[in-house]
């Protein structure tokens, strides 16, 4: 482009002069300074930080005031940790505690000496140990002394540091307020419904919030009794026992109410172990272990068997065969209740976007809470054995298959669904044909993910009697036997790898 052109110098105006007025409209308190601010920003090849005093002056109220959480938050927590190391320098209070402790030894020694005395009046065999004893507290009370003193000795450094971090966050600001700001500006101008301007009563709820949270952390740290109010959240006790009291009821109405319907699923849920642990463990070892082979070579190649006979062999030398089977079939049965409660609710859930949004929030409580905790309702409903253990896998292994088979799904291009219905295809046809295998590569990492989330759970699942594998760890842990703890875990590890690679590579 000639840079003489009158056109093309007019076009190059015009574009400088709406940069200029989207500026102003976004920033609207001093404008020319920021016109050139963000100017120079966005001319210079490598990073540069102007400074901006307002923000320098007025730290994370600034922040707050033109919404930039980042650094709001970023300016509040150096602020705070200098408030209080100026605080805590400020009020002398740095030895407070070896002062207490030389105080309460010196009274000790006080004590011990008198005793000391009355003993050698009285002539008694335990004079000298006494007077050893209180030579040795008042030897203690000098050395607090000494260190309540060194302590106090150093406020003025501590104060210092304070005012040295103050500054630090100071400059912080200063210097990347107009890169955050002008950021926010670009994003601003893309999605104009972000809050521009000054937002005078965000700033003064930040002020209110730093003057009270910088005076009760001074407050806190500085003073030498605080409040028990700041020290100690409330709590009331008979409360929780009530709420305690009130649960255990309820899980035990639940309990004897539905006695019938858990027994059910205890029973069937003992079958499919039954009849997985019979067809494993009831045919000759060397005949199981030959069809496990076969199966690995057919279905994920000679590089896997290879691999799934060293596993084998490992089992089967170091004494875990029989308990492996066990582990198997306990683990297989929860991947394969999993697998058919989770696919077919991830295809429902990829499909209806406000199924997932009503079903996202269980399977988070269903991930986030700790595996521990699924064992105290289970055994209150389910009582002890593998069964329950087959359930406590099953509330933790679920949600992985289900999340990733629902993105599977949405991650089909709608344009590739679009030429299939044109094509006259109908939902089994689309869905078998398109979506499935579109998505399959993220619903084997949802199978992957909930092995072994499902391996996970068998040494937790033996804690209410699901033997196995997990039984043997869970010995070890009890007896600090290192050695049998790390073989049974290799046991555990290898067992779900031969699953993992004869199931991943059955897909490639």
């Amino acid at each position: 482009m000639n840079a003489h052109d009158p056109v093309a110098v007019q076009s190059i105006e015009h574009a400088q002069a709406a940069e200029e007025g989207l500026v102003r409209e976004f920033v609207l308190r001093n404008p020319d300074y920021y016109i050139d601010v963000f100017a120079r920003i966005r001319r210079a090849s490598g990073a540069v930080w102007p400074f901006n005093l307002a923000a320098a002056l007025l730290g994370p109220v600034w922040a707050a005031a033109r919404g930039i959480t980042l650094l709001f938050w970023l300016i509040f927590f150096l602020e705070t940790l200098a408030v209080v190391q100026i605080g805590v320098g400020a009020a002398g209070n740095l030895g407070a505690g070896e002062q207490a402790r030389a105080e309460r030894v010196t009274k000790q020694a006080q004590v011990r000496a008198e005793q000391a005395k009355a003993a050698e009046a009285a002539g008694a065999d335990n004079a000298a140990g006494l007077k050893s004893s209180a030579a040795a507290l008042e030897k203690a009370a000098n050395t607090a002394r000494m260190r309540a003193d060194a302590a106090k000795a150093k406020a003025p450094v501590v104060i210092g540091s304070g005012i040295v971090t103050l500054l630090f966050a100071r400059l912080i600001a200063g210097f990347l307020a107009n890169r955050m700001l002008e950021r926010r500006f670009a994003r601003w101008r893309s999605n104009p419904t972000l809050q521009r301007g000054l937002n005078h009563p965000l700033a003064l709820c930040a002020l209110a919030f730093c003057i009270a949270a910088y005076g009760l952390s001074v407050y806190r740290f500085a003073a030498p009794t605080p409040a028990v109010w700041l020290t100690a959240a409330p709590s009331n006790r008979e409360w929780q026992a009530a709420l305690s009291s009130g649960l255990d009821s309820l899980m035990g109405a639940v309990s004897h109410l539905g006695e019938g319907f858990f027994g059910g699923i205890t029973g069937a849920i003992s079958l499919v172990l039954d009849v997985l642990a019979y067809g494993l463990t009831g045919m000759p070892w060397p005949v199981t272990m030959a069809i496990i082979l076969a199966l690995a070579w057919q279905l994920a190649g000679p590089r896997v068997a290879i691999f799934t006979a060293a596993a084998l062999a490992y089992l089967a030398v170091l004494g875990f065969w029989e308990k492996s089977l066990e582990t198997v079939a306990l683990l297989g049965t929860s991947a394969i209740i999993c697998l058919a409660i989770g696919i077919p609710l991830g295809i429902w859930c990829g499909r209806r976007p406000r199924v997932y949004a009503a079903v996202r929030p269980v399977l988070d409580f269903m991930q986030t809470m700790p595996a521990f905790v699924y064992l105290i309702p289970v055994i209150a409903l389910f009582g002890i054995g593998k069964p329950p253990g087959v359930i406590a896998t099953l509330i933790f292994g679920t949600p992985p298959v289900v999340r990733l088979t629902a993105l599977g799904l949405q991650g089909v291009p709608p344009a590739i669904r679009e030429a299939a219905q044109a094509y006259g295809a109908t939902r089994w046809f689309l869905l078998t044909r398109v979506d499935l295998p579109l998505a399959m590569p993220s619903i084997m990492a949802g199978i992957n993910q909930t092995i072994l989330m499902c391996l996970s759970m068998v040494v937790i699942a033996s804690l209410i009697g699901a033997k196995g594998l997990g039984e043997d760890v869970l010995n070890a842990l009890q007896y600090a036997a290192v050695g049998q703890g790390l073989l049974a875990g290799f046991a555990i590890l290898l067992c779900a790898m031969i699953i993992d690679r004869i199931v991943q590579g059955r897909t490639r």
